[in-house]
C-alpha cells in the first residue's frame, strides 16, 4: 500500500510539474523580434552572425542545457554585461520591462527562429 502511495505521488507530481510547464504559451518568433527591434537589441546582435556583439545563434548555442540561462540571460538584458564574449560591454536595458525579456530570452535560447 505504502509502495502504491510513493508512486501515486510521484505520477501526481509528474502530471502537476508538465501541467505548468505545458501552461507556458510557445515564443511567437514574430513578437520576439518586434521586440528586440524596438529595444535596439538588433542594433547589437544579428540572428546568425556577429555585429558587435554576439549571434543570438551563438548565444543559443553557449547556454544550451543550462537551466539557469534563462534567468541569467534575463539579469543581462536588464544590468547589461561585459567580459563573457569580448571587451564590448552589453547596453542595459533598464525600461525594458521583464515579460519582453522574458519573451526575447525564449526566442534567443529556441535559437531564435525567424518563422
Amino acid at each position: 500500500m505504502m509502495k502504491a502511495r510513493v508512486m501515486l505521488s510521484a505520477a501526481a507530481l509528474a502530471v502537476a510539474s508538465f501541467g505548468v510547464l505545458a501552461a507556458e504559451p510557445p515564443v511567437s518568433a514574430a513578437n520576439a523580434m518586434a521586440i528586440a527591434r524596438s529595444n535596439a537589441c538588433m542594433g547589437y546582435h544579428a540572428i546568425d552572425r556577429e555585429l558587435v556583439g554576439p549571434s543570438f545563434q551563438q548565444v543559443t548555442e553557449k547556454y544550451k542545457g543550462d537551466a539557469q540561462a534563462p534567468t541569467k540571460l534575463a539579469a543581462k538584458v536588464k544590468n547589461g554585461g561585459s567580459g563573457v564574449w569580448g571587451s564590448i560591454p552589453m547596453p542595459s536595458h533598464p525600461s525594458m520591462n521583464d515579460t519582453d525579456i522574458k519573451t526575447v530570452v525564449a526566442w534567443v535560447l529556441a535559437g531564435a527562429p525567424q518563422k
